[in-house]
């Protein structure tokens, strides 16, 4: 019994012998990488890429305070103008108008001057002027869309130099390890990436801007129709 508590003991202190001999092995830090350092790894296409994101954004928010403005509830405008119209006060039905910056204002205050012409010559002045200013609201949106069919093609093209870059690296060390191909495929992703986002993002920002002038456009054509009915009411 005492022999083998004597070579379990000297066995234990052999182990822990060893064990403060062998050399610890320093654990290399894992290298992280922040999200502007993924950003420059995409190479020169990012640059291209970040300004169509930042033209999309001005754009966007340019358009959207504008459309907001005009977008503004003056339902109590024609209800105004029919009291002017029926009381005899046509200048200050203009008057109204002018004093009222909206789309719709300026679109009735075409048909306002033209009263006492052929309906037909009313209806076209206002026509006229509802296309003026629709152009006016849709002024640089289409650009949104150029940006979401560009930025996904961009991205793509930063796929091609990684892919590039991957192939030129192993041609020129003849071995495909992780530090040969790492720069190749940080282009290849983050680029490809970086132009999806963009790309789906300037979308649904133009959706949302055409959204918001198809339905002026919709209460302008109501309003119009109703000023039509009002100067056809007898007694006009």
């Amino acid at each position: 019994m005492i022999l083998l508590l004597t070579t379990l003991q000297d066995t234990a202190q052999n182990l822990v012998d060893t064990a403060q001999t062998v050399p610890t092995t320093a654990v290399k830090p894992q290298e992280t990488l922040h999200f502007i350092d993924l950003l420059f790894k995409g190479g020169w296409v990012m640059i291209p890429l970040t300004l169509l994101a930042f033209l999309g954004l001005v754009i966007f928010i340019e358009r959207y305070l504008t459309v907001r403005k005009a977008s503004k509830d003056d339902t109590n405008l024609l209800f105004q103008i029919r009291q002017n119209i029926k009381d005899g006060r046509l200048e200050n039905a203009i008057a109204l108008c002018k004093n009222t910056p909206s789309p719709l204002a300026r679109m009735l205050e075409k048909g306002l001057k033209r009263i006492g012409r052929p309906i037909k010559d009313i209806e076209g002045a206002i026509e006229n002027t509802g296309k003026l200013e629709v152009a006016k609201l849709e002024k640089n949106i289409g650009i949104l869309g150029i940006i979401a069919g560009i930025a996904p093609m961009l991205g793509f093209v930063g796929t091609i130099i990684g892919v590039i870059t991957i192939f030129q690296r192993v041609a020129a060390e003849g071995a495909i390890e992780i530090g040969t191909i790492s720069d190749g495929l940080y282009t290849k992703m983050i680029t490809s990436a970086t132009g999806l986002i963009i790309g789906i993002m300037a979308y649904v920002l133009y959706h949302i801007l055409n959204m918001m002038v198809e339905k002026i456009i919709l209460k302008m054509e109501t309003e119009a129709i109703e000023f039509i009915d009002l100067l056809e009411e007898p007694g006009k």
